[in-house]
């Protein structure tokens, strides 16, 4: 399955386009999956409730089963490596990834917005396209240059990587 990252600065619209991206995807389909990194401590899980209780009392995973769906919680004590993430996935045809920048082995989309403040670009390794509104912005040659404003276009270029790159 192929894992492709879009990472940039907080409020560049990844998640917006990851969105859009992921709809076009299915509605070609393909299998997709989403794995999103937060740096804030989040909790999904309500004081009170069974699973909290479960959870704060020790248990290492705490299942929640409803007649239409599963989550896990999982006690970490570092954070976790994208690798381990990607591996509890049932297979799909790609993996939409937001965050892990410094995660090896995967693809990556640079989510980049011209009127952002402080959105210098940063070429981490892997990044193979910058999806943007700045039609003046130059990229390194080997890079891509995306539409931010055509998600279609960034699904067409996924797909590309999807058929020319199997990486895991």
């Amino acid at each position: 399955m192929l894992a492709v990252g879009f990472i940039g600065h907080s409020g560049v619209g990844k998640t917006t386009l990851m969105e859009k991206v992921l709809a076009r995807l299915v509605s070609r389909g393909r299998s997709v999956s989403v794995i999103k990194s937060s740096h804030h401590s989040v909790d999904i899980d309500t004081p009170g409730k069974d699973t909290y209780r479960y959870r704060t009392a020790g248990a290492q995973e705490v299942m929640l089963v409803t007649s239409k769906r599963w989550a896990l919680m999982k006690e970490l004590e570092e954070p976790g490596k994208l690798s381990d993430m990607l591996a509890v996935l049932d297979p799909v045809d790609i993996v939409l990834v937001e965050g892990y920048k410094s995660a090896e082995g995967i693809a990556r989309i640079i989510v980049h917005r011209k009127d952002c403040d402080g959105s210098e670009l940063q070429f981490v390794p892997g990044v193979v396209a910058v999806a943007t509104d700045d039609e003046t912005l130059v990229v390194p040659e080997g890079i891509t240059k995306l539409d931010l404003n055509s998600p279609g276009a960034v699904a067409n270029f996924v797909v590309t990587l999807k058929a020319d790159n199997d990486l895991l």
